[in-house]
């Protein structure tokens, strides 16, 4: 993700057991927040709203739940959507330690996607925003019962995207041992999602700061994910799940770059570019009609 500048917000979830309406205008669904137990014992929170095929939804670095809200609202009639907070964020819990926070592997990630899938009925499309994309495609690879694929914007280090350094993972690993939250969630904006230091330092001294070191232990989790070589694997290349790659008209150009040599390196997948999608954001509106417009049934490219 080096060489990208991302806008990094830290949004609250909702409370356990908790309601609130989603939608605009008279068109309004309750969500509720539910939860799944991972292999590990970790507590995966998730929203779950609307009526329709199930929609797993997951965020990428320094995102909760909420960073789908608006997207959710506007397919409540179409899907029923599972906001999920992947586990040190939100609402869930993380059964791995700050100390233990070495041990960490994708796979953990993967069985709380699978934990939540299994809790809702056993098979689900999946939608992933960012390195929680590539944390997706990892779990359709891994067999998780997916159903299709919708990536948007995976950080892959494809035409030109660079790596993230190979060592990143570790040492963002000891700054958490060490007691130092501060400087792994700036090595992490600086080294792997790629901000400029003076950009890095002036949300130091924002008043978010201390709500980003709350999930500083996460940027072990995204470095992982996206770790050097950070190319697609031969059982990702050979998934035979209707993939769709996605990524906005307005986003950095590596982005587009990589998110439309991934969808020729997978053997089936499409490449949709969107309006909009600056500063690789979610566009609402536009990735909601291409949901609607259906997620299988059209020939790789």
């Amino acid at each position: 993700m080096r060489g990208l500048v991302v806008a990094v917000a830290r949004s609250y979830g909702e409370g356990w057991g908790r309601r609130r309406p989603t939608g605009e205008g008279n068109a309004m669904a309750e969500s509720e927040l539910r939860s799944a137990r991972s292999a590990d014992g970790t507590t995966i929170a998730y929203e779950r709203a609307g009526n329709g095929p199930l929609l797993v939804c997951v965020g990428g670095a320094f995102n909760t739940r909420d960073v789908f809200a608006p997207l959710a609202a506007l397919l409540h009639a179409d899907f029923t959507t599972l906001l999920v907070d992947r586990r040190g964020r939100g609402d869930s819990g993380d059964a791995i330690t700050a100390q233990e926070v070495v041990t960490y592997t994708v796979e953990r990630e993967v069985d709380d996607l699978e934990a939540v899938i299994a809790a809702e009925g056993g098979r689900a499309a999946v939608l992933g925003f960012s390195s929680g994309a590539t944390l997706a495609l990892h779990a359709a690879a891994a067999g998780a019962a997916i159903s299709a694929l919708v990536l948007y914007e995976p950080p892959f280090a494809l035409a030109g995207l660079p790596a993230p350094a190979p060592d990143a993972p570790r040492r963002l690993a000891q700054m958490i041992v060490e007691g130092h939250p501060g400087d792994a969630v700036a090595t992490m904006q600086r080294e792997v999602i790629g901000l400029p230091a003076h950009v890095v330092e002036e949300a130091r001294r924002s008043p978010t700061w201390l709500a980003l070191e709350d999930l500083a232990q996460t940027v072990v989790y995204d470095a992982t994910i996206t770790a050097a070589p950070n190319v697609p694997t031969p059982q990702m290349r050979a998934l035979d799940v209707p993939t769709t790659v996605v990524c906005g008209a307005a986003t950095w150009p590596g982005l587009r770059s990589s998110g439309r040599a991934l969808a020729g390196e997978l053997a089936h997948a499409r490449y949709v570019e969107v309006v909009g999608g600056a500063g690789h954001g979610i566009a609402v509106d536009e990735t909601a009609a291409l949901l609607r417009a259906g997620l299988t049934g059209w020939e790789p490219v």
